[in-house]
């Protein structure tokens, strides 16, 4: 097998171990009595216990590849984090501190 198709398996292979994870943790808050508290439990565990690189490669295969596997509350929880990501320029300093 050469690198590249090495690479692209280990890649889905990581990608589906996401999925499974995911639909776990979806499996544990589904039992709560609203949906929005099911979803937000796990945009909350997710986003403490999931690392950066872990959410973005989980969002990028769902942008080219669907649900594919996904169910909807940890899909539905996964937008959410995506559209509640803040990103903060860089503090260029200096400014009228004084």
């Amino acid at each position: 097998m050469n690198g590249a198709a090495h690479a692209s398996t280990h890649s889905d292979e990581t990608v589906h171990h996401l999925v499974k994870m995911a639909n776990d943790i979806g499996d544990f808050f589904r039992a709560e009595p609203a949906r929005e508290d099911a979803v937000a439990g796990i945009a909350n565990h997710i986003s403490k216990f999931w690392t950066k690189r872990m959410r973005e490669k989980l969002e990028a295969h769902l942008k080219l590849a669907g649900d594919s596997g996904l169910e909807e509350l940890p899909r539905e929880a996964l937008r959410r984090l995506e559209a509640h990501t803040i990103v903060h320029p860089l503090d260029p300093g200096g400014g009228d501190a004084g």
